[in-house]
């Protein structure tokens, strides 16, 4: 399971044809695994999300990338952080997350969430339907792909969804299939979910606020009678290093003011300063009672900057990651 996972959100390369794009992921990717991060995500989006670029930024398909990134590495977990359940048939997706799985020799992760993004989904044709219908589809695409990952041929009969019969075959490489790992915060559903059908669950925001999160995931498991230690619990931000505090800051500046960004929502969001500044906030969010944490870096940063935080995780945490795996 996840300890520290790396997070690619962007494919703006300065200076890179199109057909050099995909060097680029491939070499992150590959650092990203030699200095000791064990998985590797990718967003499910078709435009570029506002907290990153403007929608005319380039974006790469998610589960098309993970499958080339699959056949370049060799140990690194694969997954969507997170995938939109309005933008595929459950079944399709359960298909397309077992043929990564084949394609990685058991290196998937299926990363879902009730998906978000209107204008992008309503520029692509799909249909945009309310909250509860949207959370209605998850819970029956979460029973789909389970089903489908753990038996050659499956039916299911939904309140959104159903399957008469569907074959997925060849099943996937890891016993019971890939890990399910569900995004988001919503305490009524989303964390009911995740007490209910996730092996993990990904989540945002400053320790006090992942710390009542995690609560929340336990009362929900407690109802219904689950060890909410059976899900590793994540949480995704950015990471800013840099050789002195005073250029952190200067990073963090520059990216607030890009985004409109409060100092309250940078601390949710971010985590900067030095090596061991940031290993500091970094042992907040363990003690806090997460098991991983997962990065994504500035826009711009390159596969060298991937090797210095992941040697920078490794050094300040191997052990620990060593004695939860």
């Amino acid at each position: 399971m996840t300890r520290f996972g790396l997070q690619m959100p962007s494919f703006t390369f300065e200076g890179l044809r199109t057909d050099q794009m995909f060097e680029r992921v491939a070499e992150t990717a590959l650092a990203a695994e030699r200095s000791g991060f064990d998985s590797f995500w990718v967003m499910d989006h078709y435009h570029q999300i506002w907290t990153v670029g403007p929608p005319s930024e380039p974006m790469l398909e998610a589960y098309t990338l993970l499958g080339a990134v699959a056949a370049r590495t060799s140990s690194i977990s694969l997954g969507a952080m997170v995938t939109g359940v309005t933008y595929r048939n459950p079944a399709f997706l359960a298909k397309v997350v077992t043929t990564l799985d084949v394609v990685s020799a058991g290196r998937a992760i299926l990363g879902i969430g009730a998906a978000w993004n209107e204008e992008e989904s309503r520029a692509y044709g799909y249909d945009w339907p309310s909250v509860s219908e949207r959370f209605e589809r998850l819970e029956d695409a979460l029973q789909i792909c389970k089903a489908m990952f753990t038996q050659e041929q499956s039916s299911f009969q939904g309140t959104r969804h159903h399957i008469e019969g569907a074959y997925n075959i060849p099943q996937p490489v890891q016993p019971g299939g890939p890990k399910i790992l569900i995004g988001g915060g919503g305490e009524k559903k989303t964390l009911r979910l995740v007490a209910k059908y996730a092996d993990m669950w990904n989540g945002f925001g400053d320790e006090e606020a992942i710390r009542h999160k995690l609560e929340v995931i336990e009362q929900h498991c407690s109802d219904i009678g689950r060890d909410p230690k059976e899900i590793t619990t994540t949480r995704l931000g950015t990471l800013i290093l840099a050789d002195t505090h005073e250029d952190a800051d200067r990073t963090v500046t520059a990216i607030r003011e890009l985004r409109g960004m409060d100092e309250a929502t940078a601390r949710a969001s971010l985590i900067w300063g030095t090596a061991d500044e940031a290993a500091e906030r970094i042992q907040g969010f363990f003690d806090v009672g997460l098991d991983g944490m997962l990065f994504n870096l500035p826009k711009g940063s390159t596969p060298a900057d991937v090797e210095r935080a992941g040697a920078m995780l490794t050094e300040r945490f191997g052990d620990r990651a060593a004695t939860r795996a």
